[in-house]
């Protein structure tokens, strides 16, 4: 009896300690109320307040903050939340450029973004687990009203090769390539706005933009240091002195070199500072009796002697009015042979964000998601949607994972997959929101003899987990990988081409065109399919003077059309962004877009289409009700028009026959494809499924397009 007394009591007391364990993290975690009615895809954001600190809270294994959603059919599912850091933006002027100026609000915080896709009343609590136990928030609710968005893209469920909105709609992708938006990049924050506005107003819909820039422009998740950049061979990072051989020993920063040695911290993003505010600049250093440090930032300045032992420094300053930015900073050693940096760190003197961490040397690469980059991003995803632009994000830093991926299987590769995995967690958490983000686009040009299949796999399985959008999913390889392709969980197959003069289709960029969408469908027949990357280059991959020469865009407006009409899922997307930009090429969006504004590419096929002029090439894709065509002279090549200068002569009549049509009455518009407005219009009846046409007179190209009547009415 009494062990039996004393059993129930030991599990009286554990039940007491339980329940007051989960009464106090209860107390550690709410999330925000929500608006009352939020928009169908449209974006809720919520704060979550936790009160508690984590050493990294981008690490789902130490910290897992989650929103459980309860939606208005009943179902139950659960999205990543994110913890990021806020910014106050300014566009200042820096030498005729404007840049961003972004400074840090407050610590950073934790959010969770949803996008409700059905009308009703959602139910949203906030989980977290951590190794102390898990906290369950007060619900909240909101009702999802609708709104005018259509949605995410997705392939079409009719004709899976075509992409079309969550509602339905028909969506042709019409757009280019920005990929380095960055402040030392033709294109900074405030120009890729810009550029998102003019391509909007010109008809563009599509923008492929790298977050995988590693140092030189917008990267996520990428080395970014103040010691060093990427191509460079030597960093001054090395282990602590005195540390031992361990697996993972600390590491600091070496200054070498005698006398007057000195090494400057160079951050890839400009730090901002606020004017007329005091900070403190600090660290630690380990220099020899006899020798100092000296310490500069701009115009002030530090001396330190050292003693052989780690001592701290401290610069304490003041910004001047109008400084809004951080100046110079170096160190010098004064005497010694060497001396060893440590914690270097810059914030407001009353406390604050962190404002040099790229100088930290012990920062994780993989698994750290730098803060400044995650917000610009922010601002972009928010441009785009303002716009009507849809971004396929490069997301993985290709040269962080490459060699990881040589064997599956090993250690490397299952670390590499599970560190993408976590990447792709708190992309989904901080932008999966979004209906402007098409796809996930894991690499830019991974090498494609890596075995990266079971690592496709393994990310499109866990992406077909916790993206609760299904965002569509695309890869690419430096050169064409038909295994990537009809891999079943890559949703998009994309290839890159540059014509090049050792290329036996340089001349001709139709031709090009046609032969890399022809290679496309022959390896994904039944998925959406993209040209990348398309231009014209060297023989070694660089910007071609041809290229700069085309100040009218002829090879650009040609490729334009013919992959508009090859059967691809979109134009091939242009990848020399800064010379469209400087020759104002945008204007080549707008009659395309136009021409294509009714298009329905559900059961389009190639078209049979044909002509006796032999000068003409017919380009188009027909179905049994309607046709699309375009109509070029091969002598109006960018090479005839360009280098060798020859105008082509008008065409002054060409015959046109197209059959497989159902018999009816047709109307057929005839466009300047320059100008974007049908120059002809006539009303014509198929004979046992043909139509015989007559084109008006054109110079170089013109566009037709062939619909039932009642449709034109």
């Amino acid at each position: 009896m009494r062990h039996s007394m004393s059993a129930l009591s030991i599990a009286l007391l554990l039940s007491a300690v339980a329940a007051g364990g989960e009464e106090t993290m209860k107390h550690i975690l709410s999330l925000a109320t929500p608006p009352a009615q939020v928009g169908k895809y449209e974006k809720v954001e919520l704060p979550i307040r936790v009160e508690r600190e984590f050493a990294n809270p981008f690490d789902p294994c130490e910290v897992e903050l989650e929103f459980l959603i309860s939606d208005p059919g009943g179902r139950s599912f659960s999205l990543p939340a994110f913890w990021g850091q806020d910014y106050e933006r300014q566009d200042l002027s820096q030498g005729g450029t404007s840049v961003a100026w972004c400074y840090p609000t407050g610590p950073g915080s934790w959010k969770a973004r949803f996008a409700p896709m059905e009308l009703g009343t959602y139910t949203l609590r906030a989980r977290l687990k951590d190794r102390q136990g898990e906290a369950t928030s007060t619900p909240v609710t909101f009702e999802c009203v609708p709104s005018a968005c259509k949605g995410f893209l997705r392939a079409g469920r009719d004709d899976p090769r075509f992409l079309e909105f969550s509602e339905g709609q028909p969506f042709f992708a019409i757009g280019q390539n920005l990929a380095f938006i960055g402040e030392g990049q033709y294109v900074t924050a405030p120009k890729a706005e810009e550029i998102l506005g003019t391509l909007a107003r010109n008809g563009a819909n599509f923008l492929r933009i790298w977050t995988c820039c590693d140092d030189w422009a917008i990267a996520i998740e990428a080395s970014k240091s103040a010691w060093g950049r990427s191509w460079a061979k030597d960093f001054p990072i090395v282990p602590m002195p005195d540390s031992t051989q361990d697996a993972g020993p600390r590491k600091c920063v070496l200054l070498k070199g005698g006398q007057e040695a000195s090494i400057a911290a160079t951050p890839s993003h400009r730090v901002a500072l606020r004017p007329e505010t005091p900070y403190v600049f600090a660290g630690r250093f380990r220099a020899s009796a006899g020798a100092s440090l000296r310490v500069q930032i701009g115009s002030r300045n530090l001396e330190s002697p050292g003693s052989g032992d780690w001592q701290r420094f401290e610069l304490r300053f003041t910004t001047d009015p109008g400084e809004n930015w951080l100046g110079r900073v170096a160190f010098t050693l004064a005497g010694g042979d060497a001396a060893w940096l440590d914690a270097i760190s810059l914030r407001e003197a009353a406390g604050g964000a962190e404002l040099l961490w790229e100088a930290d040397v012990n920062r994780p690469v993989r698994g750290y998601y730098n803060p400044l980059d995650c917000f610009l991003l922010d601002q972009i995803v928010e441009a785009a949607r303002r716009s009507g632009v849809y971004l396929m994000l490069c997301s993985l830093t290709r040269d962080l994972y490459r060699e990881s991926l040589a064997k599956p299987g090993s250690p490397e590769y299952a670390k590499a997959t599970s560190d993408a995995k976590k990447f792709l967690r708190y992309a989904v958490a901080r932008w999966g929101y979004s209906t402007s983000v098409a796809a996930w686009e894991y690499f830019n040009e991974m090498d494609p003899g890596k075995p990266c299949d079971e690592f496709y796999a393994q990310l499109g399985r866990y992406l077909e987990q916790i993206d609760v959008y299904g965002h569509l999913r695309t890869t690419s390889t430096w050169s064409p990988c038909a295994r990537d392709c009809r891999h079943p969980q890559i949703d998009i197959a994309q290839e890159h081409h540059y014509m090049r003069p050792d290329d036996k289709d340089f001349r001709d960029e139709v031709d090009s065109i046609l032969s890399q969408v022809r290679w496309l469908r022959q390896q994904a027949p039944n998925k959406p399919v993209l040209v990348g990357e398309f231009g014209l280059a060297t023989a070694k991959w660089g910007l071609s003077e041809y290229m700069k020469q085309d100040r009218e865009g002829v090879h650009f407006h040609n490729c334009l059309w013919s992959s508009a009409l090859s059967g691809c899922s979109g134009v091939a997307m242009f990848w020399w962004w800064e010379v469209l930009d400087q020759q104002n090429a945008y204007r080549h969006y707008k009659p395309l877009a136009t021409f294509l504004a009714d298009l329905r590419p559900a059961g389009l096929q190639p078209t049979v289409a044909a002509t006796a002029e032999p000068r003409l090439r017919i380009v188009g894709q027909q179905a049994e009700d309607r046709a699309y065509l375009w109509l070029v002279d091969r002598q109006a090549t960018w090479w005839d028009l360009v280098v060798d200068k020859r105008e082509p002569a008008p065409v002054e009549s060409a015959a046109i026959t197209i059959g497989g049509l159902k018999p009816g009455r047709y109307t057929v518009l005839w466009w300047d494809t320059r100008e974007g407005v049908p120059v002809g219009r006539q009303t014509v009846a198929a004979e046992e499924g043909r139509l015989q046409l007559a084109a008006p007179p054109f110079t170089r190209d013109l566009a037709c397009k062939i619909v039932p009547a009642a449709f034109a009415e």
